[in-house]
């Protein structure tokens, strides 16, 4: 009777060991899982930092341009400031 015993006391503990084994490829498959998905957004983040750095160059470019425009119709109001004045 003993045996009977021993044996299902072995049984329950190699299914015991089986279910750590289970659980230890599942954590390791959810790691490289998280892995790559934080490489995924590491590589997402360096490409919208590039389009973050032109759509920034470009507003600063048109900033400059308008400004520059806005500078050529001052001076034009000027102009025709000093054209009336002498009318």
């Amino acid at each position: 009777m003993l045996y009977y015993v021993l044996i299902g006391l072995c049984l329950s503990l190699a299914g015991v060991a089986g279910l750590q084994l289970m659980y230890m490829f599942y954590l390791d498959r959810i790691d490289r899982e998280r892995k790559k998905r934080l490489s995924e957004l590491e590589a997402r983040c360096l490409r919208l930092q590039k389009i973050l750095a032109e759509a920034q160059a470009k507003i600063e470019e048109q900033g400059i341009a308008l400004d520059e425009l806005e500078a050529m119709r001052e001076s034009r109001e000027e102009i025709w400031a000093d054209v009336i004045e002498e009318n």
